[in-house]
């Protein structure tokens, strides 16, 4: 993955699938070099989970604008210096629908205030916070388990937070071993797992999966996570040489996603190496005064939304009311009236109290006009 400064901060890709080379931008910010990672998501076997959970419902009506011819704004920058004493405060909001599938396997969560969270001696910085989607297949276990345990593996582990990357990396592969362990735990249910965990202004971005991080930037997305999906050429190439295939789409004709935690009836034992990866995708970049809020959405909202729409449709849903809730449930909502295949779990964490300010698009004084002659002279080079 190329690297490049968070000024630059930016992704090409503003639909839902992956074409070729998935496409991302990254910025590093510690000595080690993270590898290269793909698209991955889950397919739903139709099991039913062992606890069937009870979600909110939303009846707002749908947003008829056409959101995508809206983004006129993208490529506008602020003034703001990175070298600024901007330091975000954060408020988020959250919404879940089963849509048209029989269960509801989606969990999530939400830790605005780290430090009043965690029970720990480690000096963190300040402010703190969590937030992360996991979206389970073959039933609710491995998902749960994972809401659960990821943060206290996490902060629990020896590198953290001097060395917050290895320790994000290990906590992945330590619940991935617990899903394998914990006899209470279907082998066959997996979950994938996007999760943002931000330290003062350094927010770090770890995904194993198909749900998707967006940021929303002066009006503008920035894509922070890549749809990890078995056709990804990356992907593809990675499971091919681990002796997986692809057929129609499914690793190995049954997961839709190429890395997810759990599914051990898949990956086989412990140790030995598997066409289904759990490693996460890391993206490090540094808050500035430009960036107004996050999005964390499974598959479901992407299938049929694409990352600029979510972030112009979340734009002027804060400039009117400045609730990350109600815009969370606006997305579903949207994505429900999309007719979304999939359950629905859809996070905003907003960086600011305030709403996102109007952005005044400079005009031109300078009038231009064109003489009657000149008019003439055009059509005449026009027609022939």
């Amino acid at each position: 993955m190329a690297q490049e400064t968070n000024a630059s901060l930016q992704i090409e890709r503003l639909d839902g699938g992956c074409s070729g080379t998935c496409k991302g931008s990254v910025s590093a910010m510690e000595d080690e070099k993270d590898e290269n990672l793909d698209n991955s998501n889950q397919l739903t076997t139709g099991k039913p989970p062992r606890n069937v959970k009870m979600v909110r419902h939303c009846s707002s009506s749908a947003f008829f604008t056409d959101f995508e011819s809206e983004i006129a704004i993208l490529g506008l920058v602020s003034p703001s210096s990175e070298n600024s004493v901007f330091l975000p405060i954060f408020r988020s909001g959250s919404w879940s629908e089963k849509g048209p599938k029989q269960y509801m396997e989606d969990e999530h969560i939400c830790v605005d205030n780290l430090h009043k969270h965690l029970v720990t001696s480690a000096e963190l910085p300040s402010p703190g916070a969590f937030y992360g989607v996991f979206d389970g297949h073959g039933g609710t276990d491995a998902a749960s388990f994972t809401r659960e345990n990821i943060l206290n593996f996490i902060v629990e582990d020896s590198q953290f937070p001097s060395g917050t990357k290895r320790a994000i990396k290990s906590a992945f592969v330590k619940t991935d071993h617990a899903l394998a362990d914990t006899k209470s735990i279907d082998s066959s249910s997996g979950t994938t797992v996007l999760m943002a965990l931000i330290l003062g202004r350094t927010m770090l971005i770890a995904n194993a999966g198909d749900s998707r991080a967006v940021l929303g930037k002066r009006g503008r997305a920035v894509e922070l996570s890549k749809d990890h999906k078995p056709n990804c050429s990356s992907e593809k190439q990675r499971i091919e040489r681990l002796g997986g295939v692809i057929y129609d789409g499914y690793l190995n004709g049954q997961l839709s996603v190429a890395r997810a935690l759990g599914d051990w009836h898949i990956k086989g034992s412990k140790g030995s190496k598997s066409p289904l990866s759990s490693e996460p995708e890391l993206k490090e970049i540094n808050l500035t005064e430009d960036d107004e809020f996050l999005i964390l959405g499974c598959d479901g909202l992407w299938d049929v939304m694409s990352s600029q729409c979510a972030v112009t449709m979340v734009r002027k849903e804060l400039m009117m009311h400045n609730d990350p809730e109600r815009c969370s449930k606006a997305l579903v909502t949207e994505a429900l009236q999309r007719n979304t295949c999939d359950n629905l779990t859809v996070l905003v964490i907003c960086f600011s109290p305030d709403p996102p300010p109007k952005i005044e698009i400079p005009r031109n004084h300078r009038r231009r006009s064109i003489s009657a002659e000149g008019l003439d002279r055009l059509k005449g080079i026009l027609n022939n």
